[in-house]
C-alpha cells in the first residue's frame, strides 16, 4: 500500500518531509481559497482601488501630475497591499484553531511545523495575484517601468520573500491572540505607522527633519527603495540585502516562536 504525505512520520521529521508535508498542507490552503473567492478581495480589489485613489488625488499635488507620480506610488502601493495581505494568514489562521481545526492538525504524526508553514505558502499565491494586477494596473495607466521585466521580476520575488517571512509574525500573533479581530487590530496597530510613516507615498526629503529620521530606518522604507530601484532603474542597491537581511532575521525569530506557542496552545 502506498505511504501518504501523511503516515508514519517520526516525532523529528526530516527537512524533506516537513517541506513535502507542508506543502501538502499549502494545497489545503489553495482548495480554501478556490471554495471561498471572497477572501481574494484584499488583494484585488483593494489594489485597483488604492491605486487609482492615491494616484489621481495625490500625484497633482506631490509630483506635479499622476503620470510622474506612478514611478514613485507604484512600488509604494506594491509593498503597502501585499505586506497588508500578509495580516489576513494570522487572522485566517485563528478562525481555524477556533473552529478546532488544528487541533486535529496537532494530532495527526506530521512535522509541528506544516500546519503554519503550510498555510502561509497558500498565501504566497494571493502575494503573487495583488503584484501581478498592480502592476498591470499601473502599466494600464501609463507605468512603464524603466528595469525592464527581469528587474521588475526580481522586485516582485522580494516584496513576496520579504511578505513570507513578515507573515510569520502575523501568524504568531494568530496563535498567541484570543480573537481573529484581536488579531487584526494588533497587527494593523503595527503596520500603518510602518506603511505610512516610510517613503511610500510621498518623498522623504518633503517631511520634517525628525520624521526624516524614523523613515530613514523604517524597514519597509528599505524595501520599497529597493523595489523603485529594480523596476524604475533596473539597479540593485544594499537596500535588497537589507530587506533579505530583515527578512531572515524576522522568519528565525517569529518561525521558532509560533511553533512552539502553536503546540502549547492549538
Amino acid at each position: 500500500m502506498q505511504q501518504t504525505a501523511f503516515e508514519a512520520t517520526p516525532a523529528r521529521a526530516s527537512m524533506a518531509t516537513a517541506l513535502r508535508q507542508s506543502l501538502t498542507m499549502a494545497y489545503r490552503g489553495l482548495l480554501k481559497m478556490r471554495r471561498t473567492p471572497e477572501q481574494l478581495f484584499d488583494v484585488t480589489l483593494q489594489p485597483i482601488i488604492f491605486t487609482l485613489m492615491f494616484t489621481y488625488i495625490f500625484g497633482g499635488a506631490i509630483s506635479g501630475n499622476s503620470q510622474n507620480y506612478l514611478p514613485l506610488v507604484i512600488p509604494g502601493i506594491l509593498v503597502q497591499t501585499v505586506i497588508t495581505a500578509s495580516v489576513v494568514t494570522g487572522v485566517q489562521l485563528r478562525e481555524d484553531m477556533d473552529k478546532g481545526v488544528f487541533d486535529r492538525f496537532r494530532a495527526l504524526p506530521i512535522a509541528r511545523i506544516a500546519p503554519l508553514a503550510g498555510a502561509l505558502l497558500a498565501d504566497m499565491v494571493r502575494y503573487l495575484l495583488a503584484t501581478v494586477l498592480i502592476f498591470a494596473v499601473g502599466y494600464l495607466m501609463g507605468y512603464h517601468p524603466r528595469g525592464g521585466l527581469a528587474h521588475v521580476a526580481t522586485a516582485a520575488l522580494l516584496v513576496i520573500v520579504c511578505a513570507f517571512a513578515l507573515s510569520w509574525i502575523f501568524a504568531f500573533f494568530g496563535v498567541v491572540a484570543r480573537t481573529a479581530a484581536s488579531v487584526q487590530g494588533i497587527s494593523m496597530l503595527i503596520l500603518f505607522p510602518l506603511t505610512f510613516l516610510s517613503n511610500a507615498f510621498a518623498p522623504v526629503n518633503t517631511m520634517p527633519k525628525w520624521l526624516q529620521v524614523f523613515v530613514n530606518v523604517n524597514p519597509l522604507s528599505h524595501l520599497i527603495a529597493a523595489v523603485r530601484s529594480l523596476a524604475n532603474q533596473g539597479q540593485a542597491t544594499p537596500d535588497i540585502a537589507i530587506s533579505l537581511a530583515g527578512a531572515a532575521a524576522i522568519m528565525l525569530i517569529f518561525a521558532p516562536l509560533a511553533v512552539r506557542m502553536y503546540m502549547r496552545k492549538a
